[in-house]
């Protein structure tokens, strides 16, 4: 992927981050499209795209006030609109799917909004289905899908993702984004309540736009065993020491969370204060189409050693929704890795 943030899968003097396993736990669909295909896909329509799409770093994506994330929402929705129909939302998720074994993951769970994309795709269920289709793949590359509400909408709609999740094997979690400065997290324990009890894993957005407190409500009131983001939990160490005790994995997104200002530069990242806390971190590229980083940037923009990466890789695969061989094989498979570059 192109942009000041991509690698060659090396970072200085740390071995191949391609040939280290590791899951992606926090990746969106649309997100996730590459900036080529969207080119493609908007000229095949006859659509133009904004300026912003073309060149995010030309806007000032600085989330942290209320106009610069809805900028970001509008870029979004807007490419949003070249997934008109089920043939491209399938070239969408191959495509992501072939992404990722070049980046050397073998777990991928995806994250959607299904009622983002019904009425294009002839309903709730049909998306879901669609998506679990375009998932499968021979590449090695285990998948998950986790349904995403919405929390700018009436949580009522969350339950009802909650009750569909129920229906398919291959959905493995429900998660909660969108604006976290909107709605309030207490008003969706009914869904996160439904999709525990049907054995799913809670995964909502918080602690990236809200400090501490938004993440002890998504433990507290939703369940959480995995946080979108759950970098701000740094400013409570009362609150680390909870999240490492229940083992709730935090999905850091380091070039995420510069472009939409929670940080000011990788550097300020707390991964490593999470880490140091006992507090799990997976690493993940969150919408790489925006942020033009995908999940091997991430990984090196860390400075991290080999140690620490092989570390976060261990972490992304064991709070994952893998199968225990799956995860077992990886292990072994970052166990090599480490080895080979002792």
């Amino acid at each position: 992927m192109g942009g000041p943030w991509a690698v060659d899968g090396h970072s200085g003097a740390v071995g191949d981050l391609r040939a280290l396993p590791k899951a992606h736990l926090h990746l969106h669909l649309t997100g996730g499209m590459r900036p080529a295909t969207l080119v493609d896909l908007a000229a095949e329509q006859g659509r133009k795209l904004p300026a912003g799409l073309l060149d995010p770093a030309s806007v000032d994506l600085d989330a942290t006030q209320l106009r610069g994330w809805q900028k970001f929402q509008r870029l979004y929705d807007a490419a949003r609109t070249v997934l008109i129909g089920p043939a491209e939302v399938r070239r969408v998720v191959r495509e992501i799917v072939e992404d990722q074994a070049a980046a050397g993951v073998g777990w991928l769970e995806l994250q959607v909004d299904p009622s983002s994309y019904a009425i294009r795709l002839g309903g709730l269920h049909a998306t879901v289905e669609i998506v679990l289709d375009a998932l499968r793949n021979d590449l090695g590359v285990g998948t998950g899908l986790v349904l995403a509400g919405n929390r700018t909408r009436h949580p009522s709609e969350t339950e009802t993702l909650a009750r569909l999740a129920r229906r398919f094997d291959g959905v493995v979690g429900l998660g909660l984004s969108n604006d976290e400065a909107r709605g309030d997290t207490r008003d969706f324990e009914k869904a996160f309540r439904l999709a525990r009890d049907a054995g799913l894993v809670a995964v909502p957005h918080a602690g990236e736009l809200r400090g501490a407190g938004s993440v002890s409500l998504a433990v507290d009131r939703l369940g959480a065993q995995r946080l979108g983001h759950g970098v701000r939990a740094v400013e409570d160490p009362a609150l680390l020491e909870l999240l490492a005790d229940l083992e709730v994995c935090c999905e850091v997104n380091p070039v995420s969370n510069v472009a939409l200002h929670v940080h000011k530069t990788v550097e300020d990242n707390p991964w490593r204060a999470l880490r140091a806390a006992g507090v799990p971190v997976a690493i993940g590229a969150d919408d790489p189409l925006l942020f033009r980083a995908d999940l091997l940037a991430n990984y090196a923009v860390l400075g991290a050693s080999d140690d620490e990466l092989a570390d976060l890789a261990r972490c992304s695969i064991t709070s994952s929704t893998a199968p225990s061989a799956v995860q077992a094989a990886l292990l072994a498979g970052v166990e090599s890795w480490r080895a080979h570059h002792a």
